[in-house]
Order: C-alpha cells, then sequence, then structure tokens
C-alpha cells in the first residue's frame, strides 16, 4: 500500500537528525506517513529531482548541502523569500507534479528571537561565524530587523560579496575569523537597549571539527550567544558564552524551527509544538 513521504537530501546525509523530528510528530499527530534520509550527490541530484517529481507519493523534501542553491534551476516555482535569499532547504511537490522551493531556514532561525524583536531598540548588530547557505538566510532576515552585521570568515572578500547581494544597501562588515581568537580592548556600546547576537553558523565546534575559537572579550555585553550546530547540543562556543554569563540558544532550536515550517507544506498539519521536550530530549540521547 502507497504511503505519502518526505525525506531530507544532502551530501553526506546519515548525520540528519530530520527524519527523528518529522517521524516523531508524524506518530504524535497519528498520521499515516513517512520521513527519510536520501543521499544524493551533486552529480545524482537532477535525476533525484526528475525521478520524484513523478512519484505521487512523495511530498518533498528537506534540501541540505551541498545542494540549496544547486537546486533552484531544476524547481518550476520559486517562493519569493526564497528567491530573495538565494537558496533552497525545501521543496513541496504540488498535485500536478509541479515543484516549488522554499526557505524554512530563515523562519526557523528567527523563531527564538522573537520576543526580542518586538522590542524597540537603539542599535542591533549580529556577529555572523560563516558565510555557507545558512548564512545566508540569516543575512537577509536579520538585515530585514534592522541589524548591522559582521561576518566573520576565513575569506573576508566571500562574504563581503554575500553582503552586497543580499542586502547591498546595509553598512555592514567583514573581518577574518582569525581575528577572533586574539583578545580585543574594543569598547562596545553597553547601554540597556542595545540588541547584540553573537552566532556560529559554521561547522566549527561539530563533532569531527575544529573548535569554534573565540576570546569572550568579543562578545558585547549582554548578547545572545546562539550555535546552530546540533552535535554535541552544547558547543565550546555555547559553553563558553554561559560561563562568562550569556544567554545562549543551541542548535536544536533553530533546527526544530525550520522543521516546523516544512512539516507543515509536507503533511499539511501543524507541528505538535506542546511536545517539544519530549523532541529535545529524543534529539539528545
Amino acid at each position: 500500500m502507497s504511503m505519502p513521504y518526505a525525506e531530507v537530501i544532502g551530501d553526506p546525509i546519515a548525520q540528519s537528525k530530520s527524519p527523528l523530528i518529522h517521524r516523531f510528530w508524524l506518530e504524535r499527530l497519528g498520521i499515516e506517513g513517512d520521513y527519510r534520509h536520501c543521499h544524493v550527490t551533486p552529480d545524482g541530484l537532477a535525476d533525484y529531482i526528475a525521478d520524484r517529481r513523478g512519484d505521487a507519493d512523495w511530498r518533498g523534501c528537506n534540501v541540505t548541502m551541498p545542494h540549496k542553491q544547486a537546486v533552484m534551476p531544476l524547481l518550476d516555482h520559486i517562493d519569493a523569500a526564497a528567491s530573495a535569499i538565494g537558496a533552497v532547504n525545501t521543496v513541496v511537490r504540488g498535485s500536478d507534479g509541479s515543484l516549488t522551493g522554499f526557505n524554512t531556514d530563515a523562519p526557523g532561525f528567527l523563531e527564538p528571537l522573537q520576543e526580542e524583536l518586538k522590542q524597540p531598540h537603539l542599535f542591533r548588530m549580529a556577529r555572523i561565524v560563516g558565510n555557507g547557505g545558512a548564512a545566508r538566510a540569516m543575512v537577509k532576515a536579520l538585515s530585514e530587523h534592522g541589524f548591522v552585521i559582521v561576518m566573520f570568515g576565513r575569506d573576508p572578500a566571500k562574504g563581503r560579496a554575500l553582503l552586497d547581494e543580499l542586502d547591498p544597501e546595509g553598512e555592514h562588515h567583514t573581518a577574518p575569523l582569525a581575528s577572533l581568537s586574539e583578545p580585543t580592548a574594543f569598547e562596545f556600546d553597553d547601554r540597556v537597549g542595545c540588541f547584540d547576537l553573537v552566532v556560529n553558523a559554521s561547522p566549527l565546534g561539530m563533532t569531527g571539527n575544529p573548535p569554534l575559537q573565540i576570546d569572550p572579550s568579543h562578545i558585547p555585553p549582554r548578547s545572545i550567544c546562539y550555535d546552530i550546530v546540533t552535535s554535541p547540543r552544547k558547543t565550546g562556543f555555547l559553553k563558553t558564552a554561559e560561563s562568562t554569563g550569556f544567554r545562549t540558544i543551541d542548535g536544536f532550536a533553530m533546527l526544530i524551527g525550520q522543521a516546523a515550517h516544512a512539516f507543515e507544506k509536507f503533511f499539511g498539519q501543524p507541528a505538535p509544538r506542546e511536545a517539544d521536550d519530549d523532541l529535545r530530549e529524543l534529539l539528545s540521547r
């Protein structure tokens, strides 16, 4: 018997936690369906999309690296937000076989910041480490909320090009990644009413990767430190931030938030977010 399903694609993909999340929600809601992972190489992406397009049981897929931009010309429609970001992380199949690309990274990233974003601020600044697909969504989302952005990367020129593409009118900046590891005597604006974010949007600190080397002197007073790495859940960056008194947000927040937006598009029902604590416990095992 046929069963509706969605999946996540990438290269590599075995480490993805998306199947755990979506299957948890499917079971919780009693929906007959499945969510899988599928290893798709860059050379196999076009064939994968063509094959799934004709599968009436396939509801769509989440797209992870390195396909978030490469998948776009293979689709029939691109949502306006995804087009503005220049990356797609969710593909949804229509009943007629047409494929539409969305980006749920941006709303997923912003979700745990909603209370702060409702408040007026004297100034908003975000320091973002990394300039990959996730960083693209962050730059677009944060610039639309009035943030000045400083991008740190091994290649500042790449960060400059990304900022100029996504928000050409913004007064944003770039800096070399290596500068974060050395103490700074810079005097940050410590007035109440300033909103500062420090975000790790890179693989640094992920299991099997080098740590993110950031001296605490680079974190402005009252900053929120946000790491999108999910393994380990509490990275060295977050541990350092917590030990020096900063509020932190772990990678599960964005992971679950972006998945919830995709889940509703795939299966037609909102994700049961009242069960987030149970889901976090499952993801932590």
